[in-house]
């Protein structure tokens, strides 16, 4: 019996919608570190897994952004619901890496040969089953295979965006990037790219 079975007991599950994705209430009993047990419920989504990538130039040292509307900033109080991020989406039975060449392709138009993971990272844990595996990958020009702009039948327009990884930097600190996938992903690359020699960049 492993350590979270000799903690937790479900005691129900029920589907509260399925239709965008799927949205549970589970109650279980949860054994306290005294050894009390104490009921409690809490609500799941679960939209699967996903897999976003930041693609970076190391000779202009630039990196490649999204912009496209998201209905829930909107409601949260972002004017325009217009969102920056780096290229992402959910695996839908694909492997990480195939699933993030796709994305990358379809959002971005480059058609990158290779990407290196960095770290999987749960982004909202407390309602959310969703894991991202992040990656990095280089891109030049000749890589650009189409203007990009994501699948019109699934409701994407999305805006292509070139920027210096300085002015990216700078637009967290000024609030004009607020993603979370997209600051790590952005950070990361601050502390281990954008100083760093090509050999050790590249793997």
């Amino acid at each position: 019996m492993s350590a979270a079975s000799e903690r937790v007991r479900i005691v129900d599950t029920t589907v509260l919608s399925d239709d965008w994705y799927v949205l549970k209430k589970v109650t279980f009993d949860y054994r306290r570190g005294d050894g009390s047990w104490q009921r409690q419920s809490r609500e799941t989504y679960d939209r699967g897994n996903g897999a976003t990538i930041l693609l970076w130039n190391p000779v202009t040292a630039h990196v490649v952004l999204t912009r496209q509307f998201r209905m829930p900033t909107y409601v949260n109080g972002v004017a325009d619901g217009m969102l920056i991020e780096t290229a992402a989406g959910l695996l839908d039975n694909a492997t990480p890496e195939a699933r993030i060449r796709a994305e990358a392709e379809e959002e971005t138009g480059y058609r990158v040969r290779d990407v290196r993971k960095v770290f999987e990272a749960y982004m909202s844990p407390g309602s959310v089953t969703e894991k991202l595996y992040f990656y990095l990958g280089e891109y030049d020009s000749s890589m650009r295979v189409s203007r990009g702009g994501g699948v019109e039948a699934e409701g994407e327009e999305i805006e292509v965006v070139e920027l210096p990884l300085s002015t990216a930097l700078e637009w967290i600190a000024q609030g004009r990037i607020v993603d979370g996938k997209t600051i790590m992903l952005l950070q990361y690359a601050a502390l281990h790219l954008h100083n760093a020699p090509r050999a050790e960049r590249v793997t």
